[in-house]
């Protein structure tokens, strides 16, 4: 549990994290991002600029990414917040954007990953068939240094596939 410094005012925030129902107590200044990190180990979403250019620390509040690194936890009060950790089955079968980032190699160092997968997750929830402009657009706020872009952009396509397909969580398309 986040610890508060003397004189600092906390409130009870109380939300779903990947489809269970949490409460926790956090400072009035707290990003979600280290709640996340420090009271509910998600360490998939990672922290890197810390200024909510970057995309490495994105997660889903309902069905919207939103950098965790800029966003205070108590604005998810009532939230349904989805974290990089919840998109695989409980027996870890990897959802369609996982699969298919790793059948595209969509990763290479992975730092930008899981930030990926999010976005492309709240993508296709809002566009099942996107096409690649749109899948751009929706990209560019997160940075990543390896790729290119190319492969990222070939998982998202693929993923939405594999979603329309109904395969997914281990499912052969």
């Amino acid at each position: 549990m986040t610890e508060l410094d003397e004189g600092e005012t906390s409130a009870t925030l109380d939300f779903t994290l990947n489809g269970e129902k949490r409460s926790v107590a956090v400072a009035s200044n707290m990003t979600l991002l280290g709640v996340l990190r420090n009271d509910f180990d998600c360490h998939g979403v990672r922290a890197s600029c810390e200024r909510g250019v970057c995309g490495a620390c994105t997660v889903l509040v309902d069905d919207v990414p939103v950098a965790s690194c800029s966003t205070f936890a108590f604005a998810v009060d009532g939230k349904v917040v989805e974290t990089v950790e919840g998109l695989a089955a409980p027996d870890g079968t990897l959802s369609p954007q996982q699969q298919a980032f790793a059948e595209c190699g969509g990763c290479q160092c992975g730092y930008c990953t899981s930030g990926m997968l999010m976005v492309a997750t709240g993508l296709l929830r809002h566009e099942p068939k996107p096409d690649r402009g749109i899948i751009r657009e929706w990209i560019s706020s997160n940075t990543c240094r390896c790729t290119g872009y190319e492969m990222i952009l070939e998982s998202v396509e693929r993923a939405a596939e594999l979603t329309a397909r109904g395969c997914g969580r281990g499912e052969e398309a």
